[in-house]
């Protein structure tokens, strides 16, 4: 591997990391992952390893998405209520 591409084995094996990334850092590279998954790893461990990290990326991403629709409902009741009243 060359110095700019990071080690997917090393990167799936520290997922705690992935909890640290903003939605558009998690979303970017999840595509980056899909994209050698979709190109073929030399190896199945490799395979695996992109894999799993695109499964943690995946859920960082969803966790952001549910968190921003969790904040735009409070916006909306709150809205609702200053309208009732």
């Amino acid at each position: 591997m060359d110095a700019v591409t990071p080690d997917p084995a090393r990167s799936a094996s520290e997922p705690s990391d992935v909890a640290t990334l903003s939605f558009e850092q998690a979303r970017d590279e999840l595509v980056r992952v899909v994209g050698e998954l979709e190109q073929g790893a030399p190896t199945l461990e490799e395979s695996l390893a992109l894999w799993e990290r695109g499964e943690a990326l995946a859920a960082r991403c969803d966790e952001w998405l549910r968190g921003a629709k969790r904040r735009l409902e409070a916006a909306q009741a709150a809205g609702d209520a200053g309208d009732e009243a």
